[in-house]
């Protein structure tokens, strides 16, 4: 009898678990080639330091940056102009940060928009930072290509907004280029400022910092893991959201996480050869990136990269000591290693882009009975509905049961022993985010 419940339950999953063909196609047309060529045009810069050359065309990060515009300019030519394209800037000044070495600088990102046909002021965001650094973040004069560390995320960014272009998406997509992440994520706190300010209804970014090594400072090498870093909850949360979770759960539930899981999920279903690895910290212990800003605005972000980092190869100095070769240059980045890591980004920008909203309400209620109740919020353009559960310890949603209407009874299944959520499921079989229960009812 066991068996054969099990069986079922297999046969129940995989009836709704839809698998989109197209996805396979964007896997297949990332390039490896593509991206070698665009990281080697970054680190020829010479150095891409946040406060280097802005007049010439071939050293420094204003070239970079106009290097990238022409790289979208180019791709939107080859979609009919499906990309609006333009350059997104902050003045920054030693009066407001004292971590510069002028007394004032631009950041300037490169922003490129493809927006959706039914939500056009729906985003989801991919970047990679435009800027690199030598052993002193304030030496903007000395070569720092910044190879990996992070012309790897960029080339990525590059190479999503070359794929993604050849399709329609009912929500908006932005790839952009990053600046100042190394002083201060300037270039982050830059864009959610100015995103939060034209109305932007962001589902998520995902940040790409070193996508591109597979042999770590420990020794391990490895070109199938990658870390995927998401804060609990959002930072802004009210007073009056934290004490609920106190008495109902969601310690671990903020949208940042629910990303995270979105992607470990789509992961697993379109690329099960990678092992996505899921951190529960906003980044590397002391360490930050440009998901961050976005995190502080209460914007879901996360951060994708390699497992296994290695040190001599960042924030360095060209140079060789003791028999050891220190610099973030060309030859250590794993080319094949990127393009499985934009392929992971290109197949979640896709699958969130043809996704319909999440639902804005999620109630839940089963207090002191022996099944638990959920009901939601219509969400237009969704065919049905997914109800996730999981153990209170598990890190991924791993039980789902889909509906059509918007509430349900789940018979048997108490309220005490899981966490629970709903997404929205398009006519397509794609699906936004889960949203863990936000009101409580009797």
């Amino acid at each position: 009898m066991r068996k054969l419940l099990l069986l079922i339950t297999l046969i129940s999953f995989n009836t709704y678990s839809q698998s989109d063909l197209k996805i396979y196609d964007i896997i297949n047309n990332v390039s490896e080639e593509r991206i070698k060529a665009d990281v080697k045009t970054l680190t020829d810069f010479g150095t891409r330091n946040t406060f280097s050359d802005t007049i010439s065309d071939t050293r420094g990060i204003g070239a970079a940056r106009r290097w990238i515009k022409s790289e979208f300019d180019k791709i939107s030519t080859d979609c009919n102009n499906c990309l609006n394209v333009f350059y997104q800037k902050d003045l920054v000044t030693k009066k407001m940060v004292r971590r510069i070495p002028k007394d004032s600088t631009y950041i300037v990102n490169v922003v490129a928009v493809q927006k959706g046909t039914k939500y056009p002021n729906r985003y989801i965001i991919m970047s990679g930072d435009i800027d690199s650094r030598a052993s002193d973040t304030w030496d903007y004069t000395t070569d720092a290509p910044g190879a990996n560390d992070n012309a790897s995320g960029m080339a990525g960014t590059i190479e999503a907004a070359r794929v993604l272009s050849k399709y329609k998406f009912e929500n908006s997509i932005i790839y952009v280029g990053l600046s100042g992440e190394e002083q201060g994520l300037f270039g982050g706190r830059g864009l959610a400022e100015y995103a939060k300010k034209q109305g932007w209804e962001i589902i998520g970014i995902l940040n790409n910092d070193m996508i591109g090594n597979i042999k770590g400072v420990d020794g391990v090498i490895d070109n199938r893991t990658f870390r995927i870093f998401s804060e609990p909850v959002p930072a802004n949360e009210s007073e009056r959201q934290r004490r609920m979770r106190r008495f109902y759960g969601g310690e671990v539930d903020g949208n940042s996480r629910q990303l995270a899981r979105y992607v470990y999920n789509t992961t697993k279903t379109y690329m099960p050869e990678m092992n996505p690895m899921m951190i529960y910290r906003l980044d590397r212990f002391g360490r930050g990136g440009h998901h961050r800003p976005f995190n502080d605005l209460g914007y879901a972000g996360i951060r994708i990269m390699e497992a296994h980092e290695n040190y001599t190869q960042q924030h360095q100095d060209i140079r060789e000591e003791n028999g050891i070769q220190y610099g973030d240059t060309f030859e250590h980045v794993n080319f094949p290693y990127a393009k499985k890591l934009t392929a992971v980004n290109a197949i979640n920008l896709a699958s969130l882009a043809w996704a319909p909203p999440a639902p804005e309400e999620v109630s839940i209620g089963g207090i002191v009975q022996p099944s638990a109740k959920l009901k939601w919020s219509k969400v237009d353009g969704a065919k049905g509905y997914k109800i996730y559960w999981r153990d209170t310890t598990s890190a991924t949603w791993d039980n789902f049961k889909y509906v059509e209407g918007t509430e349900q009874t789940l018979e048997g299944i108490v309220i005490d022993n899981f966490f629970f959520g709903v997404a929205a499921v398009g006519e397509n079989g794609h699906e936004s985010v889960v949203v863990f229960p936000n009101k409580v009812f009797r």
